[in-house]
This record gives structure tokens, C-alpha cells and sequence, in this order.
């Protein structure tokens, strides 16, 4: 062997040395040659190698061991599946994994780790494979892939569980394809999910995902296309999406929940928002005047690809925790007019009708000024005209504005309408079309009031 450099049976024999008992076993700047391989064997010491160089990938597999560190070293990867570390795994500042080669760079799947994984500064080389396998990961500490953590291939914790949470802030994930994962979270259990100022040209999936406190994607860049972010039926504590910019696809967030959501309009996704069966506590303000903030949620609203109406139940719902009946009842609005856009030519007919008399019911003060509008017309024309008695000599006297409201007015009356009637066809036929007016009104008071109760 060339000076420097140590075999790796040898390093393993040293490891499994049973006289070292307990010590530590550390190697530094060597280079090691042929393959090291611990596969099921039970290490009872930490083993520790730092800025070594392994000319084949470190095997662990279902090995039992206490902690394992390979800092500021090159190795062709590490097989650790099922591996039990009674201590944390460090790999900061290391390169692993092999760019023509055939197998992710870390597998982790199924390992278990008492203390933390810490990933800080790695580099990670797998172009179009995974980088880092861990699904099905359970540990006791955090994971760290922060300062300067750079991933070339997907990152993949599904099924994961992380008690001390994910720390990804200002990593890099490259995947080579906007239509690519990312990152993989599908059914990941975690106290945090940190990405702030994460980079990744791929898509982001946290399907069914479990969060206790946050999820954040503040001044995140996501390129991925299609979804950027698919997280159907995550649930998370808080929800951060405060992107640096706009997501170059959509955002999925169908059946999910957060109890806070943070976001904004300027860096709403270029592609549509799936909301779905979203529910929220509390929802981030858009604007500081409180009719801003409406529209821009409408706003936010029209990005679902197809008309959903339980996401303006829901934002309706928020508004009213908040104590703005006023800005509730306007999303409800919008909803109906949004769902007229869905139906058949009768349906759309009568919700033109149900909006332009009483706004669906939200606004039925609409009707008072239809029928304060049409009492002043009627009044004015009637009092220009004179009518003709059905009776001589019975009834009350006319009187314009009373003889108005009467045909306007379907049940009751004020004894106007039965004692007059009139010569002239057009105000006769005024009078009928009042009639008629009175009856709409009414109708679509009841329906509309009605719709209001049973729905909002």
C-alpha cells in the first residue's frame, strides 16, 4: 500500500477489535482501499474517520453500532439500511456518492439513529438517482442539512420519522428536470419541516405529511413544474409560504390543514393552487386594509382549477372568527356568483336574477331600493293619470303612493288595488308589471334568505 493508505479489512478488524472494548476507534487523512464492509456485524465502539478518502462505498447494512462519523472526507456512498446507531451519524462536509454511478449516495432506509444526522456542508452526488434514501428513517434527534448542504438527486425522507424535526435552511437540491422530485415527504412525521432559502430545480412532495409546530418555505425557490409543492393531506401546525419567488408550477394543498397559514400575493404560484378541502385557523393578512385583503383571498381563490365551494366556506368561516361579517358575507357572494358560471341556462337565469334583486341573499337590502325605485315610478305615473273606479262611491280614496305599494305588496293590502282601475293600456299594463314585480321580489327574498340560513 502506498504511504498513507490503509486496507480496509484492516480497518475493519480494528473496529471489531474486542481488546479496544469500549475506545473510540478514529482514522484521519488516510486513504482507504479495497471495500469496508460491517454488514450485520455489531460494533460496541463509535467509529469515527475524518478527511479520509474510500476508494469503495462504506456498507453498515443491518450492522448495530454506536455513533458513526465520516467528516470532510470522499467516499462512494454508504449503505446503512436497517443499520441501528446507538449514537448520531455526521457526515458534515463530506462528499459522497459517485456521478456515473448506480445507487443512491446515503441509504438510510429503515435505519435507525438515537442521536442527531447531521448532513451540514455535504455534498451529495447521485445525478438522476436518489442522493439520500431514507425512507422509513426513525431517529431520536434532528436532521441538519444546512451550511451549504447541496444534494445532486432527489432527497427522500417518505415515512420518516423525525421527533427533532428537518432543518433544511439555504440547501440545494438538484435534480436536473423541472418535472423530477426533489424532494420526497410523502407520510413524514416531524416536530418542524425548516426550508427556509431552499433552492430546488425539482418538485417538492409532503403528501400526508405530519408536522407538529411549522412547515416553512420561507424565501424558498421552487422550480419544480407541474405541482411544485405537492402536500394533499399534510397537516402542520403553521404553514410558511412566504416564496422568494413565485413557484414556477402549481401548489397542492388539497385536504390539508395548518392552524396558521402565512403567505403572499406577489409570490403566488405561476400555476394553479389546489384548495380543496383546505381548513385553516388563522390566515396571514395580504394587505393592511381590510377590503384589500378580501379581494386579494378572492383573487386567491380564482387559482383553483375548477370551481370547489368549501374553500369559500372556509375563508368565509375565517372572516367570521375574526368578527368581519361584512367581508364573510361578501366571499359567500362570490362564491354563488362563481357557481353560476357551472350551471345550465335556467340555473344561470335565476341566479341572475337571486344576485341582481337580493344578492343571492347576502345584500337583500337590493330589494328595498327595487322597490323604493319602482314605488317613486309608479307614484309619479298614477298621479298623472286618473283612474276609474270599480265600485262608485266605495272604497278609500286614491291615493298614488298607497295604490303603488298595494300591487307591489302580494299579501295583505292597503285596499287600493281592488277599488281602481284604469282606461289607458300602458298604465294598466304598468300596474300589472307591478304586480308582477311584487311577486318576484318577494320570491326571491324568501329563496335568497332562505339560501343565506341553510348555507352560510
Amino acid at each position: 500500500m502506498a504511504e498513507g493508505s490503509v486496507d480496509a479489512s484492516g480497518v475493519r478488524r480494528a473496529i471489531l477489535d474486542d481488546a479496544a472494548r469500549a475506545e473510540p476507534y478514529v482514522l484521519r487523512d488516510a486513504r482507504v482501499t479495497g471495500t469496508l464492509r460491517l454488514d450485520g456485524a455489531e460494533v460496541r465502539r463509535a467509529v469515527r474517520f475524518e478527511a479520509c478518502r474510500f476508494d469503495e462505498a462504506v456498507s453498515l447494512e443491518g450492522a448495530s453500532t454506536l455513533g458513526f462519523a465520516a467528516v470532510d472526507g470522499t467516499l462512494p456512498g454508504l449503505r446503512a439500511s436497517t443499520t441501528r446507531f446507538g449514537g448520531r451519524v455526521d457526515l458534515r462536509r463530506s462528499v459522497i456518492g459517485e456521478r456515473d454511478g448506480a445507487e443512491s449516495a446515503v441509504d438510510l432506509v429503515h435505519a435507525d439513529i438515537a442521536g442527531g444526522l447531521r448532513l451540514d456542508g455535504a455534498r451529495l452526488v447521485a445525478p438522476g438517482r436518489v442522493a439520500l434514501e431514507a425512507g422509513g428513517l426513525a431517529m431520536r434527534g434532528a436532521v441538519f442539512c444546512e451550511d451549504g448542504f447541496v444534494a445532486e438527486g432527489e432527497v427522500g425522507f417518505p415515512g420518516a420519522e423525525l421527533p427533532g424535526g428537518l432543518w433544511m435552511r439555504r440547501a440545494r437540491i438538484r435534480v436536473g428536470a423541472a418535472d423530477a422530485y426533489a424532494f420526497n415527504g410523502d407520510g413524514l412525521k416531524a416536530s418542524n419541516v425548516r426550508m427556509q432559502g431552499l433552492r430546488a430545480d425539482g418538485r417538492i412532495r409532503l403528501r400526508g405529511a405530519q408536522v407538529e409546530d411549522l412547515v416553512s418555505f420561507e424565501s424558498a425557490e421552487l422550480g419544480g413544474s407541474g405541482s411544485s409543492l405537492m402536500a394533499v393531506g399534510m397537516r402542520a401546525g403553521a404553514l410558511d409560504m412566504r416564496f422568494a419567488r413565485r413557484p414556477v408550477g402549481g401548489i397542492n394543498l388539497r385536504n390539508a390543514h395548518a392552524g396558521r397559514i402565512q403567505d403572499h400575493p406577489t409570490t403566488w404560484p405561476t400555476g394553479s393552487l389546489g384548495l380543496d378541502g383546505l381548513t385553516y385557523d388563522w390566515l396571514g393578512e395580504t394587505a393592511d386594509d381590510r377590503r384589500e385583503d378580501v379581494t386579494n383571498r378572492l383573487a386567491w381563490l380564482r387559482r383553483q382549477p375548477v370551481y370547489a365551494p368549501q374553500p369559500y366556506e372556509q375563508l368565509a368561516s375565517h372572516y367570521r372568527r375574526s368578527g368581519h361579517e361584512d367581508e364573510a358575507r361578501r366571499v359567500l357572494l362570490v362564491r354563488e356568483r362563481t357557481r353560476r358560471a357551472t350551471l345550465g341556462p335556467a340555473g344561470k337565469a335565476w341566479g341572475w336574477l337571486l344576485d341582481a334583486t337580493v344578492g343571492y341573499g347576502y345584500r337583500p337590502w337590493i330589494a328595498g331600493i327595487w322597490l323604493a325605485a319602482l314605488t317613486v315610478i309608479g307614484s309619479l305615473v298614477f298621479a298623472a293619470h286618473t283612474p276609474v273606479p270599480n265600485k262608485k262611491g266605495e272604497g278609500p280614496p286614491f291615493h298614488a303612493v298607497a295604490y303603488t305599494l298595494d300591487l307591489m305588496v302580494p299579501i295583505g293590502g292597503l285596499g287600493q288595488r281592488d277599488g281602481w282601475h284604469w282606461d289607458g293600456a300602458g298604465v294598466q299594463g304598468l300596474a300589472y308589471g307591478l304586480v308582477a314585480v311584487g311577486w318576484i321580489l318577494t320570491t326571491t327574498v324568501v329563496a335568497g334568505v332562505t339560501r343565506t340560513l341553510s348555507r352560510a
